[in-house]
């Protein structure tokens, strides 16, 4: 046989290998004739306690196999529109901007696959996030709870503070301020009392609704107004006085205002439920939760919600409506609180969450505690993750205190009304 002929019949040989290796691993069904459902996340440790629902899920389905896969935060967001645009998506996955998805009819009913009772059993601000135009379009899997302030004793005590006193704090620009001056006894006892920073959820929304504003009227982007103005003015005052870490390092998306905090170089830490498993493990010194100060109109805070969607074209609706079902039941639910990882969006498993950190000697109180005040809607509506990209780089160059802040949050609004508007 000539050389070139046997050159001819290899490459045909690779190309049929490389097209049947390719068809087997995407198979969807293994020859033991499971169905395999993929499922991605974006935190790898929430891989331990995702695994072992499933696999108690597995037991009971065994023609049902789920895999998950993990994609970092980073990336999440940009990979999953590509792949959503393209139709590779996985059949099921985390989303908390969902709208987008909802209107160009890439996502699944939710209350048609489940029936209209399903969502009784969940936390009512998770199914009115991922509620549009009168239908379901998310299992609501855990909640952030509100914002509270991560406290060190030792620092507290330092400057002759008691843990008390933080729960009686408020702030306002025009009026009684007992916050800034407990922050000034506290910068004398470390390097930064506070972390007021470009930090949308934990920070800026809390502020923003406690002095009367608004992120979003509807689809409408609001916070320029003069209580957004009081707001972020006051945030920025107290980068500008030296209270806070420096807004170069605490720019959006920095986990260094934490980080600073469990190396003993922050006294107060204001953020969510989803930084208490990292303070409780890595923190050296004792420390406790509090209420965040009020404002003007009173403590007002969010409560984000993550929830699972599925891919409107899975080829196994079936099996994707079964573990859909398994993951927003109150058995199913139950692992993601049974180590403290999270605040279940199952009303019914809240206690085994409190359990585990009261058993820890861990207060989680303030995070429910302040949602029983007014509330600020986290935001949402078409364009709504390129609004908030367009936001960040005017907000970072505010905090810095390059751009004034009245002109930063009008130029931010623009900014966000025209990147949602595409």
């Amino acid at each position: 046989m000539k050389s070139s002929t046997i050159a001819v019949l290899s490459v045909i040989l690779g190309v049929v290998l490389l097209v049947t290796a390719a068809l087997w691993l995407g198979r969807d069904t293994e020859a033991s004739g499971r169905t395999v459902v993929r499922l991605r996340i974006w935190d790898q440790s929430f891989v331990p306690a995702y695994r072992a629902a499933l696999d108690e899920f597995q037991r009971a389905n065994p023609d049902v196999e789920v895999r998950i896969t993990v994609v970092p935060w980073a990336s999440y967001q940009q990979k999953l529109r590509l792949d959503v645009a393209g139709g590779t998506a996985d059949d099921l996955f985390w989303t908390n901007t969902y709208t987008d998805y909802a209107d160009a009819g890439k996502l699944a009913d939710i209350g048609a696959m489940l029936g209209p009772d399903a969502a009784r059993q969940w936390d009512p601000d998770a199914v009115t996030q991922y509620t549009r135009h009168g239908k379901l379009w998310a299992v609501p899997q855990f909640v952030d709870g509100g914002s509270a302030i991560y406290y060190n004793r030792d620092l507290l005590a330092a400057a002759g503070i008691e843990p008390a006193q933080l729960g009686e704090l408020t702030w306002n620009p025009h009026g009684p301020d007992t916050f800034r001056p407990l922050l000034q006894r506290l910068a004398a006892a470390a390097p930064w009392a506070y972390n007021a920073a470009n930090d949308f959820q934990s920070i800026e929304l809390p502020y923003l609704g406690s002095a009367g504003g608004r992120f979003q009227d509807g689809d409408r982007y609001v916070f320029d107004s003069p209580q957004g103005v009081d707001a972020f003015g006051y945030l920025t005052s107290l980068v500008g006085a030296g209270l806070t870490p420096p807004a170069a390092d605490t720019r959006t998306g920095s986990d260094f205002a934490k980080n600073a905090f469990l190396q003993g170089k922050l006294a107060l830490f204001q953020s969510g439920s989803f930084s208490l498993s990292s303070v409780a493990e890595q923190a050296g010194f004792p420390w406790g939760t509090a209420m965040i100060p009020a404002g003007p109109a009173g403590r007002v805070s969010t409560n984000n919600a993550i929830g699972i969607a599925a891919d409107a074209h899975t080829d196994h609706p079936g099996a994707v409506r079964r573990v859909l079902s398994w993951l927003g039941s109150a058995a199913g639910n139950r692992y993601l609180a049974a180590g403290g990882q999270t605040i279940p969006a199952v009303v019914a498993d809240r206690q085994i969450y409190r359990d585990h950190w009261s058993h820890r000697g861990i207060d989680v109180a303030p995070f429910f505690d302040v949602l029983r005040g007014p509330r600020i809607e986290s935001g949402g509506g078409p364009g709504f993750t390129a609004a908030l990209q367009a936001i960040d780089e005017i907000f970072d160059e505010m905090f810095l205190g390059r751009i004034p802040v009245p002109e930063a949050l009008h130029r931010a609004r623009i900014a966000a009304q025209d990147a949602a508007a595409g």
